[in-house]
């Protein structure tokens, strides 16, 4: 049961750290340059040669989900391929392996992650080790692990280490008493999701980590992100995703959520480009460590009436699944995101129908689709 050992792991360390709340003082960590948490007296490492370069060198945890592989091409087109290193605990398509830098990284383990950030000389940390809505829901206690555990591991080794830190946070940790059309950067966070909950603990840790050990802490709260290049992974969104496939494959759609049911949106290309203008900003521009970011929001129904423009005899139908319903019911309608606008210049490329075009020209030209065009 590789779970079961993970989590004995994970809680062994925990019962190692200076952190446990035994009364134990901490030292900010720029003051003497160690972790919050005890360094296990058995570590050994040992250290990599590479050519010395201004870049930043990259780990990006969880690189197989929906971004990473995505996020990867653009920082190894904009700082070299070798880097930035992907990592997961799946093995990678052989066309993700070869393209760069790749290696296992389990982040309940901490003296592995440990060692891959000194024997690596990381710099940036990008955290994408996560389990989404839906899948969480199913499975609490591996959602809690990953999801929470996980970080923690993440953040002493972020601050021990000077890392520059971003964490994803998402539209999940808002709840159904957050103000929800717009909502904004500062607001009330009562998230009914382990997903939900995660993500509200992982902004607030971040944000004290900051102000307590020194630690550059950077995060977005994504809205639903859609992309071509992956399957739907278990998210509430991802019905924007699925449609595209159904309507090539089959002409028929049917969505889980209401044709009602409003929700903000991004284009994958909008999400990595503010992902790495968050990271490069500079610091005294930010005023907060965690920023609403928003391209476009619609409905099923909206969505399902652009993508008709292509596939006329397209068929929807709504077979409402009651868990994503109320999950999609307790989330934001439409995010206020003028403080990244106004700090870091953030703009968005990707409306709705700039979204449709470019997946359908990404998906194929089906024989449906070159008749409609």
């Amino acid at each position: 049961m590789p779970i079961i050992r993970n989590l004995g792991r994970a809680a062994s360390q925990l019962l190692q750290s200076s952190g446990c709340g035994c009364g134990v003082s901490f030292v900010p960590v720029r003051a003497i340059g160690v972790s919050p948490r005890q360094v296990a007296s058995d570590a050994s490492f040992h250290s990599v040669t590479f050519s010395e370069s201004d870049h930043p060198r990259v780990l990006i945890t969880g690189g197989l989900g929906q971004l990473g592989v995505g996020l990867a091409k653009l920082l190894r087109k904009r700082f070299g391929k070798n880097n930035v290193i992907l990592s997961d605990i799946r093995k990678p398509a052989d066309n993700v392996f070869y393209s760069g830098p790749f290696i296992f990284a389990d982040i309940l383990d901490y003296k592995n992650l440990r060692e891959i950030v000194v024997n690596n000389r990381i710099t940036w940390l990008f955290h994408y080790s996560a389990l989404l809505s839906a899948v969480g829901e199913a499975n609490v206690p591996l959602a809690r692990a990953v999801n929470i555990t996980g970080l923690h591991n993440v953040l002493d080794i972020a601050a021990e280490h000077n890392l520059r830190l971003f964490v994803p946070s998402t539209i999940g940790a808002f709840g159904p008493t957050s103000p929800r059309d717009p909502t904004p950067d500062l607001c009330i966070q009562r998230p009914r999701t382990i997903y939900g909950v995660s993500k509200v603990h992982a902004e607030l840790m971040g944000e004290y980590y900051h102000y307590r050990y020194g630690l550059d802490f950077r995060c977005l709260r994504y809205p639903g992100i859609i992309s071509a290049d992956s399957q739907p992974g278990g998210g509430t969104t991802d019905y924007a995703v699925q449609i595209f496939h159904d309507a090539i494959k089959s002409g028929k759609f049917k969505c889980y959520l209401r044709p009602d049911t409003r929700l903000p949106m991004m284009y994958i290309d909008d999400c990595l480009k503010a992902t790495l203008e968050i990271m490069e900003a500079p610091a005294e521009a930010l005023t907060m460590r965690t920023y609403n970011i928003n391209a476009m929001s619609f409905t099923p129904e909206d969505l399902a009436q652009e993508v008709q423009k292509y596939v006329p005899e397209l068929q929807v139908t709504y077979n409402v699944d009651q868990v994503k319903q109320a999950i999609a019911d307790s989330w934001p309608m439409n995010f206020d995101d003028s403080n990244a606008r106004r700090d870091w210049g953030w703009k968005h490329d990707y409306d709705l129908p700039e979204l449709v075009t470019t997946m359908f020209s990404y998906l194929g030209s089906d024989s449906r689709i070159a008749q409609a065009n």
